[in-house]
């Protein structure tokens, strides 16, 4: 493929993962819906503004392009097992079409609701484990000052109520993880 343009006009399916909502517009409304066929498929699994994806959505129906928003959980290791989890929005034919590809990437496909709902599913995970983020480097911080042990400090938070992907998978404080 020599450009975007001729990638729209070539494929059936495009999936784009683009670092900002100023990206993904850019790219949509310049490069990619304008030349698509209708009958197409976009699945973005950017993590943008919802209301963005849902305008990019109202856009590509109007073309007769189906469009799906699927971002994803799990990260460059999710990604390179074929593990990662997609929040989709959109319409469950469209989410039908699509569920073979996303399987091929992924483990986990969740059907968050209409047009934008992936997006707000993948805000709304994000916000969380930044909470939790905070909540364990806080405690691992406070642990280590007061004269804990962070290894004991972190198996007794994942054995017990203070245990998440933040302090089992994640733990801020180096080699505390096996």
């Amino acid at each position: 493929m020599q450009s975007l343009k001729s990638l729209a006009e070539e494929c059936d399916v495009v999936i784009t993962m683009l670092p900002a909502t100023a990206h993904v517009t850019e790219v949509f409304r310049g490069d990619l819906l304008p030349h698509m066929r209708p009958g197409s498929l976009i699945i973005d699994s950017s993590t943008i503004d919802p209301l963005t994806t849902r305008e990019l959505h109202k856009e590509a129906s109007s073309r007769g392009i189906q469009m799906l928003d699927a971002p994803v959980s799990g990260g460059v290791t999710g990604a390179a097992a074929g593990t990662l989890t997609f929040m989709v929005g959109g319409d469950d034919a469209t989410l039908s079409r699509a569920k073979e590809i996303l399987n091929m990437m992924g483990k986990n496909i969740v059907h968050c609701g209409g047009p934008g709902s992936g997006g707000v599913a993948k805000l709304c995970n994000n916000l969380s484990l930044a909470i939790s983020m905070v909540g364990t480097s806080e405690a691992m911080a406070l642990g280590v000052r007061l004269g804990m042990d962070p290894v004991r400090l972190a198996n007794v938070m994942n054995t017990s109520t203070a245990r998440c992907w933040s302090s089992d998978s994640y733990n801020p404080v180096p080699g505390v993880l096996p």
